[in-house]
């Protein structure tokens, strides 16, 4: 926080100047002093250009100054603490508490910043060369985070660069209308299945990659929390990226994946859209019924919705839905989670599957499908150097009854997550078919299964 003896300081300074360079010009002590206090004038900006006009008239009044000047550094946040001591001016002082009072209002706004840093360690059976090199080490992504509340409104945002793109994750702000009751307007989560994330490995569920987990679209939602029921409505008025004509480089590059086009005869599963489209004006529901049992135990259930349509820039050109039975069960370390989902793209043309995009390439799904989800996690606290806390898991994912036939996509993460400071790494053994990240695409029809063995480590700060 700056106090008013840096104000201060500031103005003994420019007050005392014509005389401290006549009577020590080759000061060395001197110079350094007029130095910092230029440093000082910069930052003050326009407010401090108005106290020099003031002071201009005032440079035989005595002044004495003593500086002594302690910085302190964290990973966030540089502050800078002086202490000075100036002889009383009454209409100076009261300037200087009034600047001090916007300065420290604007320096210590509540906002938190915060992020991560993540790499990977890869292994891949399906590909030849990062299997005979023993796997590779990749950079994963930078992110920063924004949070906080400013006048009772909220703010959450967070920024995302790959090495191959840069995406936004979700912004929105945000008010609590009372202790039940929250509204949030601009990039937020569609309220879909288990929330936060219907998984607990670092590749999600397959739901994701038909874009029904962790999803963020353009719109507004209310949400109501109490100790038994999540409920959570919200209209969308276009993905994350202002829709199909959005002012946006790449569609593909995004954070999580949406309907970018209508996959036409004879083009093939990764190609670029020939007809592009996107989601509009969509409805989302969640409910869920929480239950606090004894012995640590607590069960919650829930369905889940969405609805709306499908445009290609000037006319509506398909409906889409989606809905979701979803569940899990707490009891001491232990966690269950299970959901059924189903989705539906209705398009007014034939086609062989809807084009959807993320992570900077595009791919296909089914224009229909169901998928299950099983998943048991168990988590143990340790006291191992660092390290607090090892959870271990098994998520399953299977996703069939695809519309135009075709190979189920099955997809099973064996893995450990650990917890030490700052660091959270994910431990991935991945077992798949016709899976996104393990060799494989929703629309294909292999009959053999891929492996891919995956260490994301991360510092979160």
């Amino acid at each position: 926080m700056m106090k008013k003896q840096l104000l201060a300081i500031c103005i003994g300074a420019v007050l005392s100047t014509p005389a401290l360079a006549q009577q020590q010009g080759d000061s060395e002590v001197t110079a350094t002093q007029l130095q910092e206090v230029m440093q000082q004038m910069q930052r003050l900006q326009k407010r401090v250009e108005e106290l020099e006009a003031q002071l201009a008239a005032k440079q035989e009044q005595d002044v004495e100054v003593t500086e002594e000047i302690a910085l302190e550094r964290s990973p966030r946040a540089e502050e800078v603490a002086p202490r000075k001591r100036i002889n009383a001016n009454t209409a100076l002082q009261a300037r200087v508490e009034r600047l001090e009072e916007d300065i420290q209002a604007a320096e210590n706004a509540p906002i938190t910043i915060g992020g991560a840093v993540r790499t990977q360690f890869v292994w891949e059976d399906y590909n030849e060369g990062n299997k005979d090199r023993g796997g590779d080490i990749d950079f994963d992504l930078l992110r920063l985070d924004y949070s906080g509340t400013i006048g009772d409104v909220i703010l959450s945002a967070q920024y995302r660069w790959f090495q191959y793109m840069e995406s936004v994750q979700h912004a929105w702000v945000g008010y609590n209308f009372n202790d039940n009751w929250q509204g949030q307007v601009g990039i937020t989560k569609v309220p879909f299945g288990n929330t936060p994330y219907n998984s607990n490995n670092y590749f999600f569920s397959s739901n994701f990659y038909v874009g029904l987990e962790d999803d963020h679209d353009a719109g507004i939602k209310l949400r109501y929390r109490d100790s038994e029921w999540d409920f959570d409505i919200a209209f969308f008025k276009n993905d994350e990226q202002g829709g199909v004509d959005g002012y946006v480089s790449n569609r593909e590059d995004r954070y999580a994946y949406d309907p970018l086009g209508v996959r036409l005869s004879g083009e093939g599963i990764y190609d670029t859209p020939d007809l592009a489209v996107g989601e509009s004006n969509s409805f989302a529901a969640r409910v869920a019924r929480k239950y606090a049992l004894s012995d640590g135990r607590s069960f919650e259930w829930g369905l889940s919705g969405q609805m709306g349509k499908m445009n290609d820039g000037s006319d509506d050109v398909g409906d889409r839905s989606a809905f979701a039975v979803h569940g899990v069960y707490n009891v001491n370390r232990w966690t269950f989670m299970g959901q059924v989902s189903q989705y539906d793209y209705d398009m007014d043309m034939a086609n062989e599957g809807i084009v959807v995009g993320a992570y900077a390439f595009y791919d296909t799904i089914p224009s229909k499908a169901t998928l299950y989800t099983a998943n048991i996690a168990y988590s143990l606290p340790v006291k191992i150097g660092p390290i607090s806390n090892l959870t271990f898991y098994n998520d399953y994912s299977l996703m069939t009854d695809k519309r135009g036939g075709g190979e189920d996509t099955v997809m099973n993460v064996l893995g450990m997550a650990v917890s030490a400071g700052g660091l959270y790494t994910y431990f991935d053994l991945v077992t798949a078919k016709n899976q996104p990240f393990v060799g494989g695409s929703m629309a294909g029809n292999a009959t053999d299964t891929n492996t891919r063995f995956n260490i994301n480590i991360g510092y979160y700060f």
